[in-house]
């Protein structure tokens, strides 16, 4: 039987499901933040929300901080203060205790990239010759170029339905953070791959597939942790020395777009960054390849040898 904890939490998640069409992703992550809070009040014998105070929350994250990295820790004190301020507008709680508490600001690490080389030896790899592997091929090529082309996030790509995609028009139609939705291009590249993906698509379709754009060979979406495993396997098998993870076809489509076009705002847009301060990381990255150039080629830069 659920206790009172439970049931506020509960209450809590289950309105920002509704008013705010967060993802699965993000709901899930908010829960585990709130079961660990939960569980840490019972340790100390606590019933209600209400009985956390500044100092409790202070030993609670000093606690959760032998296994959480700082960015975790700013993510689970950014679902505390929504929930507490929540809890004060339905009466279960007389303040926000997150509210005053603060963590050191994290040093904002550069987002890191593939060159350009790195990413055509990814996409243009050969296929492989056996199954399943060339058939699975036919499918991550599509999800890469894509990746690669239009600069989706992972749960935007593993998200993305049949209907929101227009082949002959050449662009996508995406919904990211905040439930906004945005209209992507398409390259050429992504469209060839993607219109041979869609044939292979249609064979492995069925009642469980809806109308998700990737899916697997039993015909379920083409989930995030699947994703993430699919391009570690192809970026070992081209001989890409980097652990590739999928942000980093995102980021590097916005660092090689930049670095060529020099349009932060048009980034920005493509990004679907709702704070343009986010994309000029980017020109962080562009700036350090100018400064690497420069360099290695104005003579009174050279380093003595």
């Amino acid at each position: 039987m659920a206790d009172r904890l439970d049931t506020l939490k509960d209450d809590y998640l289950s309105s920002l499901g509704s008013q705010r069409a967060l993802s699965p992703h993000t709901l899930s992550a908010y829960r585990r933040d709130l079961d660990k809070l939960g569980a840490f009040l019972r340790r100390n014998g606590l019933q209600e929300w209400r009985s956390l105070d500044q100092m409790l929350l202070e030993e609670f994250v000093a606690h959760t901080s032998e296994t959480l990295d700082l960015r975790s820790q700013q993510r689970l004190l950014s679902s505390l203060r929504g929930f507490y301020d929540w809890l004060a507008r339905v009466g279960a709680a007389a303040f926000n205790p997150a509210r005053g508490l603060k963590l050191k600001v994290r040093r904002r690490d550069l987002p890191r990239v593939l060159d350009v080389d790195s990413v055509q030896k990814l996409l243009d790899a050969p296929a492989p010759t056996d199954e399943p592997e060339k058939s699975l091929w036919v499918r991550d090529r599509a999800a890469m170029e894509l990746f690669y082309s239009s600069g989706l996030r992972l749960a935007e790509l593993s998200y993305a339905r049949l209907p929101d995609l227009d082949m002959a028009a050449g662009h996508i139609t995406v919904t990211g953070k905040g439930n906004k939705t945005r209209r992507l291009p398409v390259g050429r590249k992504a469209h060839a791959a993607l219109a041979a993906w869609l044939e292979l698509r249609a064979q492995w379709a069925n009642e469980k597939s809806a109308d998700w754009i990737f899916i697997g060979p039993k015909g379920g979406r083409f989930n995030e942790r699947a994703i993430q495993l699919r391009l570690q396997f192809q970026a070992q098998r081209a001989g890409l020395p980097q652990h590739l993870h999928p942000h980093m076809l995102r980021h590097s489509f916005a660092s090689h777009l930049l670095e060529s076009s020099h349009d932060l705002r048009a980034v920005q847009e493509l990004l679907g960054h709702a704070d343009i301060s986010t994309t000029q990381i980017y020109t962080h990255l562009d700036y350090q390849h100018l400064a690497e150039v420069y360099d290695k080629a104005h003579p009174r830069a050279r380093k003595p040898k």
